[in-house]
């Protein structure tokens, strides 16, 4: 017999309270279990973690990569809620610098989530894309950057695009088992030297 709190709205509809509380608490869970196991964490698993039958899971994320985008979208709602706030702050500069930090750790802990989806994307083309994550922390950067530059607290021939891929760069070669731990910290501290305008 079916769970009447597992039935999906009809269309047109909104979602009943009960539905979207569910799809919370397995984007919940599937976030930490990607943490503590990488993003091939049964899917069974991860429905019994949160307190819900394999079919409730499966309505609302009918594949893994469809699962892997809602957990990053999640949080890269997060990241970008964040350059948001920091659009009003007092000091371009240590918004920007804020910002950085916050984003290095955000691809230091999902850089295993993107690699999921660019090889479910790869094996099957109606996968979903990590492009539109990328553009929305690209646009964050350039909204943050341009501030700092406004300001004359960044150099002028730096890019969103530049920020992003050094960022990313660091996250990518500092995951190795048994790494200086302060090191990501460092490198990204050499980058934002580089930010600051040369003086004359």
């Amino acid at each position: 017999m079916r769970n009447p709190e597992d039935t999906e709205p009809s269309a047109g509809r909104r979602p009943r309270s009960d539905a979207l509380r569910n799809r919370e608490r397995i984007v919940a869970t599937a976030r930490a279990a990607f943490d503590a196991s990488g993003p091939e964490v049964s899917l069974n698993e991860i429905a019994r973690r949160a307190g819900v039958g394999p079919g409730t899971l499966y309505r609302h994320f009918p594949s893994r990569p469809a699962l892997v985008t809602a957990v990053l979208q999640d949080r890269i709602d997060t990241l970008c809620g964040h350059a948001e706030t920091l659009l009003t702050a007092d000091s371009p500069d240590q918004a920007l610098t804020e910002w950085l930090h916050a984003f290095l750790a955000h691809a230091r802990v999902n850089q295993g989530l993107g690699s999921a989806l660019l090889v479910a994307e790869a094996a099957d083309p109606d996968a979903p894309s990590p492009d539109d994550c990328h553009r929305r922390i690209q646009e964050s950067a350039r909204r943050l950057l341009a501030r700092a530059q406004h300001a004359g607290t960044a150099r002028r021939d730096l890019t969103a695009a530049d920020l992003v891929q050094l960022v990313v760069g660091i996250a990518l070669s500092t995951t190795r088992t048994g790494a200086d731990p302060s090191q990501p910290t460092r490198l990204l501290s050499l980058v934002l030297d580089a930010v600051h305008p040369r003086e004359p």
